[in-house]
């Protein structure tokens, strides 16, 4: 259904992904950020031996070696901070930031890189200039003011590179805090915190030649064509070569349809493209935990089945005995199970599940691969570990061609991980930390994403730092969020391009401008490499080859050391000879962590190295040294639950996703062209059915309410529904937008992820709207 709005329009995109289409949104997204001739040739060294790793995704590159390695989402990444557009001193003189404050994320976007250090001015209303030394003297007075360490948090985003994180976290622990709040706990903290419990390590077990021999790939809650296009290649390869694809995902997104290869010749020229999904299964939002469990019952069933009839075993018997404990009472309760309440709860036809099941038994290899449509919802812990246990009964952990594959967001948000910014350390990790660096760090857990908004809310967090990313749009709960960071005494934002969480800020209040990742980085005239780490475990380093933005810009290893030192002093450590040279950071690094010996040697190589995974060799860093299958019961207890319970079937889920032209918060156009949607942001994807139910149609405007049991009122207004093929009582809509309908108190159960793929809400007709 095709029409049009105002500002936008709605039509039918029958192109298959990448392709033409892609190389048309690459050209527009140069010419829009202004990218100079010179800087189009950073391009050429994106993902290579000698150049930079894509600021953009977490997918690991095969061979560094391409000559055309990135994909339009990594050139929208680097058009942004090659853009030639300028946020200089003179741009915050002529605005207040409540006049910011009216324009949207994607207008703060489109100004382009900040280029000096900016502190706010409460009598003006306005940001104006300030000294590198004065900006780090008023961090180091306002954090030494503090009654308690633990009265400021320190967020990271997931590009922060492994030396500026670890010398993050080495100032914020010597400070005395644990409060690290960070973007996993806003993605992957289900995977983070799942894994160990099943396989030992909260990691992926694969590499990307596992997907050469893999018979099967299952893809969880994913959008690798919007999130994660370079991965669109590798399955492409897979499809080619016979590999069954499976998607799972309450949309049938167009990547994992048809995807036009813009490497590949043939089909450019021919307007070829390849299939990609040979099985599509859409379950309601929260039905994937049901879906899992439904399959794991069948596969039990089936070797029951098998035994009875004297025919080969369907469980891999071997492995279980060997390598693992707790089968028996996991299938105990698989028999137990009700069917009617699996299929209720998944929104699965039992047809479909059983089409599921004899795939996965009939593979040999099998690879499951998920994103943040398994890991956002109250359940998503037990929904990783019952996929993980789904893997261990046919032994599909440790085998070649075989294993889990949790895809990351960011690029180095594992990385990050890896290295220390967690907040709640092991005691081992600090015990490391202490005998090499000679303090005492703190031992008890600090704030997560979720418990740093209500400290601030509270008033016992008063300083927040936050090292890149966007943490205003990127939370839930967004007026909650706001109040919070405008009770702190100081706010901090160490980012490269002006954003909404600049203008929300606290009572004092700094910018820090910094470099981006395909800048040249000096230090004592010697260009500095920084090193990542991919989602498949893969650490290489990265130099940037473009001129910096401004003359004015520290990288962010420099803003850390300098602001430990302006904090701390350098009586106990050495802050500025870390920032002179990296690789005495990596030398740091490799004195803590084992699995980095020879870092700096390591490193050198084109491609880097692998970390090792121990669950990938098949050793299990559990209690009992072996993989452990998890019993969890399916939850009929949710807020979804609760809430349909009292207002029926206008009560819908909702799921927020971005669109194909936005990174994260980051909104880099108005278009997400694989749905259909140009020009607009304020949409709602909803079921036909549910149209006619609820008496809309296509094309009217609606205000969303989130349902919640703390009598506060959340709201989302004036959005546009868009007919489109999703279960029935679900709905999606894009973040940041509905993220204010996110109750901050609803998290994931053990992982304390903000449940943003499983709001309860009911749709409104839009109050002064223009629905016949």
């Amino acid at each position: 259904m095709a029409y049009k709005e105002n500002e936008g329009y709605v039509a039918p995109y029958h192109n298959a992904a990448g392709g033409w289409g892609a190389l048309k949104y690459v050209a527009l997204n140069l010419y829009r950020e202004r990218v100079s001739a010179g800087n189009l040739n950073t391009l050429l060294s994106q993902n290579q031996p000698d150049g930079f790793d894509c600021p953009g995704c977490a997918w690991p590159d095969r061979h560094h070696a391409s000559t055309f390695e990135f994909c339009e989402n990594g050139v929208k990444a680097v058009a942004a901070e090659a853009t030639s557009k300028r946020v200089r001193p003179e741009f915050f003189a002529k605005h207040t930031v409540t006049e910011l404050m009216q324009q949207t994320d994607y207008e703060l976007e489109q100004h382009g890189r900040l280029t000096d250090p900016m502190v706010y001015d409460s009598s003006s209303d306005k940001y104006v200039p300030i000294a590198w030394d004065e900006a780090f003297a008023l961090i180091g007075r306002h954090l030494n003011a503090l009654e308690d360490p633990n009265q400021a948090a320190f967020y990271t985003s997931g590009r922060a590179s492994n030396e500026a994180a670890f010398l993050y976290q080495l100032f914020v622990r010597m400070y005395g805090t644990n409060n690290f709040p960070d973007c996993s706990n806003m993605c992957h903290e289900a995977t983070s915190r799942g894994l160990p419990g099943t396989v030992g390590i909260g990691k992926g077990t694969v590499t990307l030649d596992d997907f050469e021999l893999a018979d099967t790939i299952m893809i969880f809650g994913q959008n690798p064509a919007t999130n994660h296009p370079r991965m669109m290649g590798e399955l492409r390869e897979c499809a080619k070569r016979g590999t069954s694809i499976v998607s799972i995902n309450p949309l049938k997104e167009r990547g994992l349809e048809r995807f036009q290869d813009p490497q590949s010749p043939l089909e450019m020229m021919t307007n070829g493209a390849t299939r990609i999904s040979s099985m599509f299964v859409q379950p309601k939002l929260s039905g994937d935990f049901a879906l899992i469990k439904a399959v794991a019952k069948r596969v039990v069933e089936l070797d029951d089945e098998a035994v009875a009839a004297g025919r080969p075993r369907v469980l891999d018997t071997d492995f279980i005995a060997s390598h693992t404990i707790g089968f028996h009472e996991f299938a105990r309760d698989l028999r137990d199970e009700s069917w009617h309440v699996l299929l209720e709860e998944s929104g699965v036809e039992r047809e479909q599940i059983e089409r599921l099941t004899r795939l996965y038994v009939s593979s040999e290899r099998v690879i499951a691969c998920w994103g943040m449509g398994l890991t956002q919802h109250k359940n998503s812990l037990a929904t990783i570990q019952m996929l993980s246990n789904l893997m261990m009964m046919r032994g599909n952990i440790g085998r070649p061609g075989a294993g889990l594959c949790p895809v990351r967001g960011h690029s180095n948000v594992q990385g990050d991980r890896t290295v220390g910014i967690e907040e709640q350390p092991t005691q081992a990790f600090l015990d490391r930390l202490q005998h090499v660096f000679g303090f005492e760090p703190p031992r008890h857990h600090g704030y997560d994403v979720v418990s740093t908004i209500q400290a601030m809310i509270d008033g016992r967090v008063k300083v927040f730092v936050g090292l890149g990313g966007n943490f205003s749009s990127a939370t839930p709960d967004t007026p909650f969020t706001w109040a919070g960071l405008r009770q702190c005494e100081l706010t901090v934002h160490i980012s490269t391009k002006l954003n909404r969480s600049h203008l929300v800020h606290g009572r004092d209040a700094l910018i820090l401008p910094t470099l981006g990742r395909t800048e040249i980085d000096l230090q004592q005239g010697v260009a500095q490499g920084v090193t990542v780490e991919d989602s498949m475990s893969m650490v290489h380093i990265s130099f940037g080859i473009n001129q910096p933005a401004s003359p004015q810009l520290l990288s962010e290893i420099a803003i850390v050391g300098r602001m430990a030192q302006a904090t701390l002093g350098s009586e106990k450590f050495d802050w500025m000879s870390r920032v002179n040279d990296y690789a005495l950071i990596r030398d740091d690094i490799e004195k803590v962590f084992d699995d980095f010996y020879d870092y700096n040697e390591r490193v050198s190589k084109p491609g880097g190295f692998h970390l090792k995974v121990a669950s990938r060799e098949r050793e299990w860093v559990t209690d009992s040294a072996k993989a452990q299958f998890v019993v969890n019961a399916v939850d009929r207890d949710t807020a979804v639950h609760r809430a349909r319970a009292i207002h029926g079937k206008k009560l819908l889920t909702m799921m927020t996703t971005r669109s194909h032209d936005q990174y994260n918060t980051t909104i880099y156009g108005l278009d997400d062209r694989y749905r259909g949607v140009f020009g607009l942001r304020r949409v709602v994807f909803i079921n036909k059915d549910d149209l006619a139910m609820l008496g809309f149609k296509a094309g009217d405007r609606v205000d969303i309410t989130s349902v919640w049991d703390d009598g506060v009122e959340r709201r989302a207004d004036n959005f546009l529904l868009v007919e489109y093929d999703i279960p029935r009582g679900c709905v999606g809509a894009y973040y940041p937008e509905t993220n204010p309908l996110v109750p901050l108190a609803s998290v994931a159960v053990g992982a304390g992820t903000p449940t943003s793929k499983s709001i309860p809400v009911l749709l409104h007709p839009a109050k002064g709207g223009d629905n016949a």
